[in-house]
């Protein structure tokens, strides 16, 4: 009957510089030239993605757009 809830920072933090740890290794094994090719791909596609959502967007903002019956001014 002893249990508390321990805090999951510490043990997070441990974990992302494992996770940081594991890239830098990854880098050094693989090169410089391999991290710039990704790099290009990740940015290609974060752009086309972009550039979808962009034009996306405009398509629904026509779409829900409407006009207030109560807006018109009565004569």
């Amino acid at each position: 009957m002893g249990y508390r809830r321990r805090d999951t920072r510490p043990r997070m933090a441990l974990w992302m510089l494992v996770a940081l740890g594991d890239a830098i290794l990854l880098l050094v094994a693989v090169g410089v030239p391999v991290l710039i090719a990704l790099l290009s791909v990740v940015i290609v596609a974060g752009s086309g993605v972009a550039a979808w959502r962009l034009s996306r967007r405009g398509v629904l903002a026509r779409e829900e757009a409407v006009v207030p019956a109560l807006s018109r001014r009565r004569a």
